[in-house]
């Protein structure tokens, strides 16, 4: 009894992958399958998911100029050990500041921009 009974089991598990395998529909047929929804055109690769292709773009955010005002919340970050950076010594009432990329020589009471040079 106990040999029917595993047996049985035994074949039972043998025999569900290959009634599984005949279930599925096979690769090329799934392509050529008709569909009846609205968002059906024949072709196949519709529905497949292409990669992105975004064009990258480099944004410049400001072009500092002489002459033009630095807000104040940019100058934060302040140069003090210039010649380490490779910077001419500020003149009286000026100071380097480092925006972004560059090194801006800036008047401390107003903000004006006195020289500007791109950082390596």
């Amino acid at each position: 009894m106990k040999r029917l009974v595993l047996s049985a089991i035994a074949l039972s598990m043998l025999a569900l992958p290959a009634v599984e395998a005949q279930a599925a529909p096979r690769h090329g047929q799934q392509q050529n399958m008709e569909r009846h929804d609205s968002h059906w055109n024949g072709k196949p690769d519709q529905f497949r998911r292409k990669p992105d292709a975004r064009k990258k773009s480099v944004v410049r955010k400001h072009g500092w100029v002489r002459g033009n005002h630095l807000p104040s919340w940019q100058r934060k970050q302040v140069v003090r050990d210039y010649h380490r950076h490779g910077l001419r010594r500020p003149g009286y009432g000026q100071q380097w500041v480092k925006v972004d990329n560059e090194y801006l020589l800036i008047s401390i009471a107003s903000g004006i921009i006195a020289g500007l040079i791109a950082a390596h």
